[in-house]
């Protein structure tokens, strides 16, 4: 085989696996509390997300009904509206993201533990 006709699939071969590499894990999760200015709560419903990321147990002081597994919505910004209480979903840990938005300061209970986000895709949805 000459040179010429190897070099393009190695360069194919060679870009692919570097994508490969850097997947990132995808988690589900559902929204368990669509509150007021953004304090919403998300359940991990799937994934081996870090334990330290997320709260065990929260109580809602609002309601007094108990979660489990739960974090609060670091995105605010990206967050999509359609998306409802109940609903789940398949998401990624968003490192890069940036509050560029306005949320108001309205408060309603949310866990300690927050984490930015970025949607993949709703449950039950096609790509």
């Amino acid at each position: 085989m000459k040179l010429y006709t190897v070099m393009p699939l190695v360069v194919v071969l060679s870009i692919t696996a570097g994508k490969c590499k850097n997947k990132q894990p995808v988690y589900k999760g559902r929204l368990e509390i669509k509150a007021i200015c953004m304090n919403y709560t998300i359940k991990l419903l799937e994934g081996d997300l870090d334990t330290a990321t997320y709260v065990a147990e929260w109580k809602d002081e609002s309601t007094g009904k108990t979660h489990t597994n739960v974090f609060a919505l670091g995105s605010a910004c990206t967050f999509p509206s359609t998306i409802n209480e109940g609903d789940a979903f398949y998401f990624t840990i968003d490192s890069s993201y940036k509050s560029n938005c306005a949320v108001c300061m309205a408060y309603y209970p949310k866990p300690a533990k927050s984490i930015a986000i970025k949607i993949v895709k709703k449950e039950n949805q096609t790509n």
